[in-house]
């Protein structure tokens, strides 16, 4: 990559310095959805490149023509590009279409040999013509054991793997799972932005409207609802324990409403802003991780886990493997593998021998050296070692050659991302 090259007659260097500009992000958790490990990244290479964060297609009526939807996030500068489908159409159809709209987005920002990130194998189907300086898989969750994944997904992660530059894994579960498949493995857990947690310590007024009537003892969970939750586990905890106030806050995703179970002590309270969770978090006697223990959990690191313990809150969770290595050995984090066991833990977590001082300093220690600015420190020094091992003269594709110039003379005749 050297020196920039001239684009021209003969023999094209890449178009881009050892430090590109700009990051293209793939992923399939929508920018707006609930703000987890995507938006934190991405957010930190937003303030020193430019980031265009894709999103998985909407898809519209049969006879809708494909179209962009182009935002800006007004706080972070990051542009949001959600392509709208027709909803009728082959895989096929689908990948060439969304092709077009990337490569019209490329040809009209100028973007040449960008960073790409991924966070789901499925869009490197419309990608993989991509020329990036480096291309990082950022593997936070097995998206093939989800309800609902593409059958073509494990292809396709076997081909993104093969091409990737780097693989890094959102916990150590999934960590082992790929280092035999990659040269370029690195576990990065998901961490914590403690001061922005750390506020519910100190009750955070006036505690939310849909909240504030509810009785205590409050014990609650924050996150995605969806096939990972052990709903069984909660009705029978609410069945037990009528008196007390189980809230659930977060979106429902993958799965019906009518799935989940009803019980006067159980309350969704629905999506919340990222900028409401400590309001929520402050409120609660306990926080709950009660996940399901199936393929689709196999390999989670949740990032609740820091999250409540930045907000002085006792954690009680089934035994997820990642939450097991890193916090199992903690009196602030109970594990249980039953129904009468989570009952006891939540009991145990709320008995007032448990409001002294030293679980909370124990909590304090186990996340006192995470954060989300130095987990993107460390992930950025890794491409940045790869962008000086590509430093060798490489050549433009002749995808990109055209591009620069399309762009030059101001866009394709093709649908195209357009940022705002």
């Amino acid at each position: 990559m050297g020196s920039k090259a001239q684009i021209g007659a003969g023999s094209h260097l890449r178009a881009t310095e050892a430090s590109p500009d700009s990051v293209l992000c793939f992923s399939h958790l929508r920018w707006n959805f609930v703000f987890q490990r995507p938006q934190h990244l991405m957010s930190r290479f937003a303030r020193d490149h430019r980031v265009f964060f894709i999103e998985e297609p909407v898809m519209k009526s049969e006879d809708s023509a494909p179209y962009p939807d182009i935002s800006r996030c007004p706080r972070t500068g990051v542009v949001v590009a959600t392509p709208h489908l027709p909803l009728h159409g082959s895989r096929f159809a689908h990948e060439k279409m969304l092709k077009e709209m990337l490569d019209g987005l490329r040809s009209r920002e100028k973007i040449v040999a960008p960073i790409a990130w991924y966070y789901t194998p499925a869009m490197y189907a419309f990608s993989r013509h991509v020329d990036a300086a480096a291309t990082v898989y950022d593997c936070m969750d097995e998206l093939a054991n989800f309800r609902l994944a593409s059958p073509q997904l494990p292809l396709l992660e076997r081909e993104l793997m093969h091409h990737a530059d780097i693989v890094s894994t959102g916990g150590h579960s999934l960590y082992e799972a790929k280092r035999a498949f990659h040269g370029n493995v690195h576990a990065f857990p998901s961490s914590v932005d403690r001061a922005h947690f750390e506020t519910a310590r100190y009750g955070v007024d006036p505690e939310p409207d849909d909240q504030v009537k509810l009785g205590h003892p409050r014990l609650g969970y924050f996150g995605v609802l969806d096939e990972r939750i052990d709903w069984p586990l909660l009705a029978s905890i609410a069945d037990a324990r009528p008196e007390w106030s189980i809230v659930m806050v977060g979106p429902v995703a993958k799965i019906a409403m009518d799935e989940l179970p009803e019980r006067p002590n159980l309350h969704y309270l629905g999506r919340k802003a990222y900028e409401e969770l400590p309001r929520y978090l402050a409120g609660w006697d306990v926080a709950l991780m009660p996940f399901a223990i199936n393929e689709a959990t196999r390999f989670i690191s949740p990032t609740k886990t820091p999250e409540y313990l930045a907000g002085g809150k006792p954690v009680v969770s089934t035994p997820v493997t990642d939450v097991l290595r890193q916090y199992g050995n903690l009196k602030c984090v109970r594990i249980a593998r039953s129904v009468d066991g989570f009952i006891d833990a939540c009991e145990d977590a709320m008995a007032p021998a448990a409001s002294s001082g030293e679980w909370l300093r124990e909590a304090d220690h186990a996340i006192e050296h995470l954060s989300w600015d130095s987990t993107f420190r460390r992930m950025l020094a890794v491409v940045g070692e790869t962008l000086r091992h590509h430093a060798a003269p490489t050549y433009l594709s002749e995808d990109d050659i055209v591009l620069t110039q399309a762009g030059a003379q101001n866009g394709l005749s093709t649908p195209s991302f357009r940022s705002s």
